[in-house]
């Protein structure tokens, strides 16, 4: 699996395009960003369908991602 994200030269990403670009449907995108960053202020998921992402915050989640997925094989 690819740590590097496609340089567009775009500052932000819809919701689609972030999945798309990680390789995740919308709802695990979502998920993640439930679990990993909203977790510590529940009114900030009212804003969650509104929500854009810059290429840091792929990187991060791609990251948050790979350690989800590293930790349920070692289970």
């Amino acid at each position: 699996m690819s740590t590097t994200l496609p340089r567009p030269g775009k500052g932000y990403y819809t919701e689609t395009e972030a999945a798309r670009v990680l390789g995740v449907s919308v709802e695990t995108l979502r998920s993640l960003v439930r679990q990993h960053i909203l977790s510590s202020d529940p009114e900030a998921e009212v804003n969650l369908p509104m929500t854009t992402f810059q290429p840091s915050d792929l990187l991060l989640l791609r990251f948050l991602r790979q350690s989800q997925d590293a930790a349920a094989v070692a289970r």
